[in-house]
């Protein structure tokens, strides 16, 4: 009767599995507002002047390109086409309502000069440069207070020629925070698809305080032991789609952030209703999907499904410190396939790096409600480095439907961490083996109402005398 009842279980709990949905499946975030539209006004980069030679600094010709184009973004927008050819430039600012379009052998070329990469204020959510106190390069495709951008093209290359800050960082003469190869601050509708990007100094594409921004369709690449060369990193931003995307970088191929220590919590922007899908790539020294570690703003309602790392340090990983504050909250990640990976999921509580010694030691943060589900793994030195903060046990953490081939004998390290889980292989750590059916389901994040409703009907099915 026992072996007849774990089959019912089981039966439930598969059920519970086939009728699960990803509530933001759809999701009108991830449709393209604007890329259909003819822009009424358009010029090509070489009507003022720029060459596309590698050689010739064409800083001027886009400077002025835009310039232009800005009369007519109250009439509809316009379009800058970069034809093919080899555009060495410096940094340069967009507008709104503004089309970057790129040939499908157009290049733009960062130049290795840094005097052609301004230096900006820190941004107020960090308090000071994220390398370096004191100001920050300014990326090479920069904008800030806008309204409807988009960067596409026929799967044109932007290559930030990133080589001579890597040599300039590991020798440490660098007297500013390196610049990024994209960033966008305090912008709404923004949309980057359809390109390569290349060899960036820093983090790759950066929104940062920004709301609804599609990232489709692009690959990022970087050596796989350039430093720091994150791929996209939606900063204090929300409502934000990636979808499709290649990555092969130095680092963390997406970094979820929202502000360092007392200057995050301060500034008080978190990031929130991220969705990532259809992802592949691999690095050396990161991870697949990050949050944090700096993360001082919070994050929430993250989702992600689709997702495939190869020959990668760690799959997914979620890093923080005492001093942080903030709170990770309300994620999601599903269908995940992680092949030679050491290590599948990390909760690093000892990013200790603080922007200075003006933060608060016992400033905690809050970790609660992240469901893992369908992830199946090949050749995974370690299943999960689970380690929460000694006395701030991250806590309602799940997982669901999770099979690793391991090759080391502790699959499992978890202290300071409390959740449930369900069809684990291999075993699951002990503050973890709670089952999630039937008593938890509230308890981890994204398992609808409906499902509850339907494993009592299915329950009441086969046993007709249960009580509810």
């Amino acid at each position: 009767m026992k072996s007849f009842f774990s089959l019912v279980y089981l039966l439930l709990v598969l059920a519970f599995f086939s009728h699960i949905t990803w509530a933001v499946k759809g999701n009108s975030l991830c449709k393209q507002t604007g890329m259909g539209e003819i822009r009424p006004h358009s010029v090509t980069i070489t009507e003022f002047g720029a060459v596309g030679d590698g050689v010739t600094l064409n800083t001027k010709a886009f400077q002025n390109a835009i310039f232009y184009l800005n009369s007519f973004a109250d009439k509809g927008g316009a379009k800058l086409f970069v034809p093919a050819g080899r555009w060495l430039t410096g940094s340069f600012d967009l507008i709104s309502h503004l089309t970057l379009w790129l040939d499908k052998d157009a290049i733009i070329l960062g130049s290795m000069n840094s005097d052609d990469w301004p230096v900006v204020d820190p941004l107020p959510s960090y308090g000071r440069g994220r390398e370096l106190p004191g100001g920050r390069h300014r990326s090479l495709i920069y904008g800030r207070n806008l309204t409807d951008v988009i960067i596409t093209g026929d799967n044109g290359t932007i290559d930030g020629q990133g080589s001579v800050w890597w040599n300039w960082f590991r020798s440490k003469t660098l007297n500013y925070t390196r610049p990024h190869l994209v960033e966008l601050m305090n912008s709404t509708g923004v949309v980057i698809s359809n390109l390569t990007f290349l060899n960036s100094p820093f983090w790759t594409i950066h929104p940062v305080y920004c709301s609804h921004v599609i990232v489709q369709d692009v690959t990022i690449l970087a050596p796989l032991d350039s430093p720091n060369t994150d791929g996209i990193d939606p900063d204090s931003s929300d409502d934000v789609c990636i979808e499709d995307c290649y990555i092969s970088t130095g680092d963390d191929l997406i970094s979820i952030k929202s502000g360092w220590d007392e200057y995050g919590i301060s500034f008080a922007r978190p990031s929130r209703n991220i969705i990532i899908r259809r992802l592949t790539g691999h690095n050396q020294n990161g991870s697949g999907i990050a949050i944090g570690s700096e993360m001082s703003g919070g994050v929430s309602e993250v989702y992600a499904e689709n997702i495939y790392f190869f020959n990668s340090s760690t799959g997914i990983i979620l890093k923080t410190a005492r001093g942080r504050g903030g709170y990770v909250r309300n994620i999601y990640i599903s269908n995940v396939t992680l092949v030679g990976v050491d290590t599948a999921i990390f909760f690093n509580s000892n990013f200790s790096q603080h922007p200075d010694e003006f933060y608060d030691p016992n400033s905690l943060p809050v970790i609660e409600r992240i469901t893992f589900k369908d992830v199946i793994g090949d050749n995974i030195k370690v299943a999960g480095l689970l380690k929460g903060i000694e006395g701030d046990s991250f806590r309602h953490i799940c997982l669901l439907n999770i099979t690793l081939d391991v090759t080391t004998k502790s699959p499992w390290n978890c202290s300071n961490i409390q959740g449930y889980s369900s069809l684990v292989s291999p075993e699951i750590c002990e503050p973890l083996k709670e089952s999630i059916y039937p008593k938890h389901y509230s308890d981890c994040y994204l398992l609808p109402n409906h499902l509850r409703s339907s494993a009592r009907h299915l329950a009441k099915e086969t046993f007709p005398d249960i009580r509810s």
